[in-house]
């Protein structure tokens, strides 16, 4: 597991568990390390950047882990959250830890309605997608924005087991972003990385009609250990949500399931996307 973020994430489900097992309210156990309530509220929703290693070995000491691999092992976790992924380096770009959780993903199935998903754009795509959201103004900032996407697409191609499935709505496909010659490139794209074994990618026809996911996109990510649940990504215009409780799990995997089996086969997608490229 290479995501700072998801070890974080696992230690702020320790240390609430912790917490719990040991009989201590919120408050209670702020009162005893000499910290604010917020604070440890904080740190078991993972809303906090790096952990302090003092603070986590006092509450370790205050819910009972005596054993000395128990409690190594957690402050290891804890200094290991502490480290800069590449896309720390992107603070100005990235405005949640979606690339963080990636790099830590066993698999990712996503959904997306009216564009190409980002981990399988193109350069020249994303810029069109930058420059037409009339947010980046500046071409050294869209650019930088260009980068950090591109970095972020490097988890399809690492060494460990990974696998990416996409359901693009046909509206992502037959939309001309940055023009005939962009577009044709893009889904020539889309067909090459289809052919990779560890992505799939399938097309929800518009002729498909309503159906289960028409709220919108998202994403499913699942993690290598069960101790680091499943989540759900949805991003909006001005802010990211993760979902992680489990009936909203199960009730988008359910989604998911459904719109899988009314989009086109992987085998039917990669044909309907080669013919909406030559068309162009």
């Amino acid at each position: 597991m290479s995501s700072p973020t998801l070890k974080r994430r696992r230690l702020s489900i320790e240390l609430r568990r912790l917490r719990q097992a040991a009989d201590l309210s919120v408050t209670e156990a702020a009162k005893r390390l000499d910290l604010d309530p917020a604070t440890i509220t904080r740190m078991e929703r993972n809303d906090w950047k790096r952990p302090n290693i003092n603070i986590i070995r006092n509450m370790l000491t205050l819910y009972g882990v005596t054993d000395d691999a128990n409690r190594e092992a957690l402050l290891n976790l804890a200094r290991e959250s502490r480290k800069r992924g590449w896309w720390a380096d992107y603070a100005d770009v990235f405005r949640s830890s979606l690339p963080d959780f990636e790099s830590g993903a066993r698999a990712i199935f996503d959904y997306q309605t009216i564009l190409v998903p980002g981990l399988l754009q193109t350069a020249d795509y994303a810029r069109a997608i930058f420059r037409g959201s009339q947010v980046l103004r500046d071409e050294p900032v869209i650019e930088r924005h260009v980068e950090a996407r591109l970095n972020r697409q490097a988890i399809l191609d690492r060494d460990q087991p990974f696998h990416y499935w996409s359901i693009i709505d046909e509206a992502g496909l037959t939309k001309l972003v940055g023009g005939p010659e962009v577009m044709r490139e893009q889904l020539q794209h889309l067909c090459k990385m289809a052919a990779k074994p560890n992505i799939t990618v399938q097309v929800l026809l518009d002729g498909a009609g309503a159906h289960a996911a028409m709220m919108g996109a998202f994403a499913i990510l699942d993690f290598p250990s069960p101790n680091d649940p499943s989540m759900v990504y949805i991003e909006t215009a001005t802010d990211a949500l993760y979902l992680e409780k489990p009936e909203e799990l199960h009730r988008y995997r359910l989604i998911y399931s459904h719109i899988q089996s009314v989009a086109l086969t992987p085998e039917e997608s990669v044909r309907h996307i080669a013919s909406l490229a030559d068309r162009l």
